[in-house]
């Protein structure tokens, strides 16, 4: 059945506003209360079956069919046909933390909520498909939109690299993803050329040694010593030995020795992240962090053994799709709704994608302009203003047509 469009010949530069002002107009309640649902009802990672059978559902019903992934946690689904394929990218995971707001949508699930999110995403992306269908249903579609809802972004291994292993871009020319920023209103979004976050990988460093007493000291190794020594040295080594604009860090979130003031403990651990904003850095951080930790407690007599676990690779953004993407959120919000986003030294796993295909992501704003102070992602109080849902389906759907035309 096709699907009359607002706006008009359907040939103006306004067309699609207009339809897409018309279908929001329609839909966004739906919406909305879609992304509450999601909201109250949160899956940690590789746990998501129920919301990706959710998101299967509401595609299927406008005709759609989607495919879920082998674990039955995530759904792939062309719109459209043709060699033309871009494809957009929305994840469907929750955080294990607490739910603290008092609103009716809150979290049924103790301990796990949607602090970062991605019910946002989630629902922008069924948004998406569902305009899309209607574009292809009119004859308006030039070519195909594949829709990713990936599962496990917030924990390792990465469900991107599901999606790819089970087939999810094969075709693909280009992809887009969005990643919503408490830092911004409503109804403004940001972009950049270039690294938008850092690669993140995890040191896990243990050292061990004779103990005793703290009155004899010459007799024991001084654990506390050399773990000093390697949280305090090794980030500054290794500003030395990398290029400074690659903006590597070491952070030690986690140090533990000993149980009492006069003993000297036989064990003890660091644990912490290091970051890095390019490719060259990222391939070699897994043998020099590992002997900067060694140089730094040599001398001191502890026995060191280093665990470096490799995370996700730096997020940059492709100059032709991020231009692509720029003119897009001009078209769709204004001129006077897009800036520059600031670089993240956070970890994004969208970045595997990128090791395959040319991409961008950017940051939507969903800032809530009532809120007393702005709630950062990750915390147990995050919520957002509810328009920026229009706001992402408005500029995907944008984007998605512009970078079908750019593949021509």
């Amino acid at each position: 059945m096709t699907t009359a469009l607002a706006g008009g010949t359907h040939d103006g530069p306004g067309w699609l506003r207009a339809h897409l002002t018309d279908w929001l107009a329609r839909h966004e309640a739906e919406l909305v209360a879609l992304r509450r649902h999601i909201h109250a009802n949160p899956e940690l990672s590789g746990q998501e079956r129920a919301t990706a059978a959710l998101v299967a559902e509401r595609l299927r019903a406008v005709g759609l069919a989607p495919r879920l992934l082998a674990g039955g946690n995530g759904v792939i689904c062309d719109v459209g046909t043709g060699d033309r394929v871009v494809a957009l990218r929305a994840d469907l995971d929750a955080l294990p933390v607490p739910d603290t707001k008092d609103v009716p949508y809150r979290s049924t699930v103790e301990n796990v909520c949607h602090a970062c999110g991605h019910d946002v995403h989630t629902t922008i992306l069924v948004g998406v498909g569902r305009v899309l269908a209607e574009l292809h249903q009119a004859g308006k579609l030039p070519g195909r939109v594949r829709l990713i809802f990936q599962p496990s972004e917030e924990r390792l291994p990465s469900g991107s690299l599901e999606v790819i292993a089970e087939g999810g871009l094969a075709e693909v020319q280009s992809i887009f993803a969005l990643h919503c920023d408490p830092r911004r209103p409503a109804g403004h979004a940001a972009v950049r050329t270039g690294p938008i976050t850092a690669a993140a990988d995890m040191i896990d460093v243990r050292v061990a040694g004779p103990g005793g007493h703290t009155a004899r000291p010459h007799l024991t190794v001084d654990l506390a010593y050399a773990l000093g020594r390697i949280v305090v040295e090794v980030p500054a080594l290794l500003s030395r030995r990398l290029d400074p604009r690659a903006a590597a860090s070491v952070v030690f979130g986690a140090i533990h020795v000993g149980q009492t003031h006069n003993a000297v403990a036989a064990a003890g651990y660091a644990q912490g992240t290091v970051r890095v904003l390019d490719h060259d850095g990222w391939r070699v951080l897994p043998d020099l962090v590992p002997q900067l930790v060694r140089d730094a407690a040599a001398g001191t007599g502890a026995e060191v053994e280093v665990d470096y676990v490799r995370g996700v690779p730096p997020v940059i953004n492709d100059r032709a799709t991020t231009a692509i993407l720029e003119a897009a959120v001009r078209e769709a919000l204004g001129p006077d709704r897009l800036s520059e986003a600031e670089v993240s030294m956070g970890g994004e796993d969208f970045a595997f994608y990128l090791q395959h295909v040319p991409g961008t992501m950017f940051r939507l704003g969903v800032g809530r302009a009532d809120a007393a102070e702005a709630v950062d992602i990750h915390q147990p109080g995050f919520d957002v203003d509810e328009s920026a849902i229009g706001c992402g389906v408005r500029i995907m759907v944008h984007t998605a047509l512009a970078a079908l035309a750019a593949h021509r």
